[in-house]
C-alpha cells in the first residue's frame, strides 16, 4: 500500500469516526442534554473519551460542531427527497418533516450557544445560507408542478415552520408536527 493510499485511508477512517461521534452527540444531547457527560457521548460513538477531545477540545467545539453536523444532513436530505417522492409536494412536505426534526434536536444546542452571540448569530446564518435554497428549490418544483399556491417564499416558510416549532419540547398538549401540516396544507393550490 502507498503511502499516499494509507493516508486516504487514515482520513477516510477519521471522517467516519468524527460522523459516529457527531451522530452520537446529538443523539446523547436530544436524551440527556447538551451538558451530558462525555464519557456518554464517547460510550454512544464507539471511541474513547480521548477521541472526543481530541476532535473537539471543548464542549462549546462539539456543540457547534453538531448544530452543523445536523444542519448539514438536513440540506443534503432535500436532493433525495425530491428523487424518492411521488410529487414535489410529498418531497417538499417530507423534507419539512425533517427540518422540524432538526429543530427539536437543535433547540438545546440553540440555548447553549446564546451566551456567546458572536458565534450564535455565525451559527444563525450559516442555518439560513443552507437551508433557505434547499427549501427555495423544493417550492420551486412543487410550483412547477401546479402543485402549490405560487406566493410561498422559502426563508417566510422555513421562519413558520421554526416559529411553530417554539415551546414544543416543553408543552406535552402542543403538536407543532399537526400545525406544521395545517400550514403544509394550506400552501396547496387551489383549483
Amino acid at each position: 500500500m502507498s503511502d499516499t493510499t494509507g493516508q486516504a485511508r487514515r482520513r477516510a477512517d477519521a471522517r467516519r469516526n468524527e460522523k459516529a461521534l457527531l451522530d452520537a452527540a446529538a443523539a446523547v444531547f436530544v436524551a440527556s442534554g447538551v451538558e451530558a457527560p462525555v464519557r456518554d457521548i464517547a460510550a454512544a460513538a464507539g471511541v474513547g473519551v480521548g477521541t472526543v477531545y481530541r476532535h473537539f477540545p471543548n464542549r462549546a467545539d462539539l456543540v457547534v460542531a453538531v448544530y452543523r453536523h445536523q444542519v448539514e444532513a438536513c440540506a443534503e436530505a432535500g436532493a433525495g427527497c425530491l428523487a424518492a417522492s411521488t410529487t414535489a409536494y410529498a418531497a417538499l412536505t417530507g423534507w419539512i418533516d425533517q427540518f422540524v426534526e432538526l429543530l427539536a434536536t437543535k433547540h438545546g444546542l440553540a440555548a447553549a450557544l446564546r451566551a456567546d452571540s458572536a458565534q450564535f448569530d455565525a451559527l444563525h446564518a450559516y442555518f439560513v445560507d443552507r437551508l433557505v435554497p434547499v427549501c427555495a428549490e423544493l417550492l420551486d418544483a412543487a410550483r412547477a408542478a401546479g402543485e402549490i399556491r405560487v406566493d410561498v417564499d422559502a426563508y417566510q416558510l422555513l421562519r413558520a415552520v421554526g416559529n411553530l416549532c417554539i415551546g414544543a419540547d416543553t408543552d406535552p398538549r402542543y403538536d407543532a408536527r399537526r400545525l406544521v401540516g395545517l400550514l403544509l396544507a394550506g400552501l396547496r393550490a387551489r383549483g
